[in-house]
């Protein structure tokens, strides 16, 4: 009997231990979010594109410089000397900031120049600092030719001299450092924007008749006055902007004029450098000399100060921005007014 009751609640036991197990619910992974759908091809970003290869001329080249110099370049320049601020320019504008390892005391565009080591004046080059900096092309200009220039060939340094007497000559040194330094595609698209903004200021200027050519004198220093003449960027310039430089055909380059001259040449305009700090000095004393009184630029109060002087007196890509401006002090009626009175 005992083993009866015994079995009955041993059964009774199994029993129920099924049943609670039966019961309990089966324990589940804690929920995890769904992956996120893939992008939609809408949504996704096409590869970055490599920037173009430059086509690397047959080394040795020779070129001639603004001079007239044959200048033969053996290897790719790595270590570029700039002894001008508008070549430092240039350079920076065709992606050679790197290379640069020496310029002037005055090379301050763009903002990262003012960070180069400096090897020269503005007309006083260091020797022992430039040949110090190991260049394999030094950039000079024309200024440079009497100096440093024959010292620099008998190291057997290549130097390649600009000189720009247009705004097609600095076109062309653009093109021409492009060549020699592996960058002729940055200096054929430098050449093709800059040729097109020209275009956009002659287009509207070439016709112009004589009569609706105002005079224009440029003025770069008062007591004596200096000026500039034919053959040079900013004859050039004025030119282009729809003027007529009232010395172009007297002389070439710069000279210093009389005011009787400036008196009888009567121009219509009178543009006054911002070189430095001495923009309103110049503009002052311009302004308040009697004997220019009569003058129709003074009578008109057609005098008027460029912004910043190395926009038209570096012949750097910079230079479109001088015609621009010139072309509105000019031409108010035609390009809008651009007064710096």
């Amino acid at each position: 009997m005992k083993k009866y009751i015994y079995s009955i609640l041993t059964l009774t036991a199994i029993t129920c231990l099924t049943l609670t197990l039966a019961c309990t619910p089966t324990p589940t992974s804690p929920p995890t979010a769904p992956p996120p759908p893939p992008p939609s091809p809408t949504q996704e970003k096409p590869p970055p594109q490599a920037a173009p290869q430059e086509e690397l001329p047959t080394f040795p080249i020779t070129v001639t410089d603004d001079l007239g110099r044959k200048v033969t370049i053996q290897k790719l320049p790595q270590r570029i000397v700039s002894l001008a601020p508008s070549v430092t320019e240039m350079l920076f504008a065709l992606g050679l900031d790197d290379r640069i390892v020496g310029t002037t005391d005055y090379c301050d565009y763009p903002e990262a120049a003012k960070s180069k080591t400096r090897v020269s004046g503005y007309s006083t080059p260091d020797l022992e600092k430039i040949v110090a900096v190991q260049p394999d092309l030094i950039v000079a200009e024309s200024i440079h030719e009497n100096t440093v220039l024959p010292a620099l060939e008998k190291l057997g340094l290549p130097v390649f001299v600009t000189f720009a007497t247009s705004i097609d000559v600095i076109l062309n040194d653009i093109t021409v450092i492009g060549q020699i330094t592996g960058k002729s595609k940055a200096a054929r698209k430098l050449v093709s924007d800059m040729t097109n903004q020209i275009d956009a200021v002659t287009s509207r200027t070439s016709a112009l008749a004589a009569k609706d050519r105002p005079g224009v004198l440029y003025v770069v220093w008062f007591n004596p006055i200096w000026t500039m003449g034919s053959k040079t960027f900013t004859d050039d310039l004025i030119a282009k902007a729809g003027g007529t430089n009232v010395f172009s055909a007297d002389f070439e380059k710069a000279r210093v004029v009389s005011l009787e001259a400036v008196v009888t040449k009567n121009p219509q305009v009178i543009l006054v450098s911002a070189m430095a700090t001495t923009a309103d000095l110049v503009y002052n004393s311009i302004k308040k000399e009697t004997r220019l009184a009569g003058v129709d630029a003074i009578k008109n109060n057609r005098v008027y100060k460029i912004t910043d002087s190395n926009l038209i007196e570096r012949p750097s890509p910079r230079i479109i921005q001088g015609l621009e401006e010139v072309a509105k002090l000019i031409h108010p009626e035609i390009f809008g007014t651009g007064d710096s009175k």
